[in-house]
């Protein structure tokens, strides 16, 4: 008797898993193809096409594009407040936790569709507040954050107004997405990105601060080349 108990508990498992897995992997060739095309481009039946499942199956998991939109995002978000949060704690200095910043930023927008913020506002209204929220919470207290750290240490001018800084800071990060801004460049949004932060950076820092920047700019240069 002991044995078949078991033998029905192994049985009963693997289904349950497979489950979660599919709706992982809907979630996943989700997210590929919206970073690479934009989320307008994409439709139900390119995902189904790309992980070689019906579109009935992918509804079994989602009730509609919207809700595989904010799934989406949601991931979006807990990855990059876990990323903002780790390079904080692993960051030497206030100056070295933005470039640690840049590296992940690069690393994200170098696949990243630029039309994915306006596609998201225009159709996905849900998806695009819950990413206003983390814009105008999240990312503005760890610009906060960071300002305050830069002060103690030094690092950053003691006058400046931090407030006003992250409220700057915070929207000129996402000035790269705007159409009307990318038709007159000719780069990716990784080199825009790295050139407002860089420039932003300047404007803060004390010349101690200063000094920083250029060293983490010369090891930048050396682990490129």
């Amino acid at each position: 008797m002991e044995t078949l108990v078991t033998l029905k508990v192994s049985v009963v498992l693997p289904p349950i898993m497979t489950e979660i897995d599919t709706k992982q992997r809907i979630q996943k060739a989700a997210n590929d193809l919206v970073m690479q095309y934009g989320i307008r481009s994409v439709s139900m039946d390119d995902i189904a096409a790309n992980l070689g499942m019906s579109k009935k199956t992918i509804y079994q998991y989602f009730k509609d594009k919207d809700e595989l939109v904010e799934a989406v995002v949601d991931d979006v978000i807990a990855t990059n407040q876990y990323e903002c949060n780790a390079d904080r704690d692993k960051a030497d200095n206030a100056v070295h936790e933005i470039f640690l910043v840049m590296d992940m930023m690069a690393e994200m927008f170098k696949t990243m569709n630029p039309s994915i913020l306006f596609d998201m506002q225009k159709y996905h209204p849900a998806a695009f507040r819950k990413f206003m929220k983390h814009k105008n919470e999240f990312l503005f207290n760890v610009c906060t954050q960071n300002l305050e750290r830069g002060v103690a240490e030094e690092l950053y001018r003691p006058e400046i107004a931090v407030d006003i800084l992250c409220r700057y800071r915070v929207e000129t990060m996402f000035i790269p997405f705007n159409p009307e801004f990318q038709r007159s460049l000719k780069h990716d949004l990784a080199k825009i990105e790295e050139e407002i932060i860089v420039h932003f950076l300047f404007g803060l820092v004390s010349l101690k601060g200063y000094k920083l920047i250029m060293k983490y700019k010369e090891q930048k240069e050396t682990i490129k080349n």
